[in-house]
């Protein structure tokens, strides 16, 4: 889906202000609520905004340690069996197949270098990960940075 300069201003705005409603944002952006409802409503359906959820930040709740690992996995058993397996581990945020010398790439969030051991202890535990390889994110500088690519895509298209 093509985005234009208004559907970036409305994405920010929401980045901005989430808890805004669509008539705030419509005296904001000086455009009819209306216009702002149809935009929202062809995002979301589109998948361009494909959450309107809470975001925790681990870090505030007890898991200041986050660190990337990559998996070699028992490849008879399949991308899919592995990644259920690994569903169960809720220190486990995301997991993605991958290029390159490894199967698996995993973000983990723990409580301290001896919690992720214990997690990843527990992902070779689960039968499906063969070896693993970690690095633990010593400072964020930036994450999730979709915006930004959203409003640069916006500004390639005619208005």
């Amino acid at each position: 889906m093509n985005v234009d300069a208004l559907d970036a201003k409305i994405v920010r705005f929401f980045t901005d202000t989430p808890r805004g409603s669509v008539l705030e944002a419509s005296r904001v952006l000086g455009v009819a609520r209306a216009t702002v409802q149809s935009r929202l409503d062809r995002m979301t359906e589109a998948g361009v905004i494909s959450s309107w959820v809470p975001r925790p930040d681990p870090a505030k709740f007890g898991f200041p340690v986050v660190a990337f690992c990559s998996l070699t996995i028992n490849q008879d058993l399949g991308h899919d069996a592995v990644a259920e397996a690994l569903a169960a581990i809720p220190e486990l945020i995301e997991v993605h197949t991958v290029s390159g010398s490894s199967d698996l790439m995993a973000r983990i969030a723990a409580r301290s270098n001896p919690d992720l051991q214990r997690v990843l202890d527990a992902m070779i535990a689960t039968r499906t990960v063969l070896r693993a390889s970690s690095v633990i994110v010593l400072n964020t500088h930036f994450q999730g940075r979709t915006l930004n690519l959203l409003e640069a895509a916006a500004a390639r298209q005619p208005e």
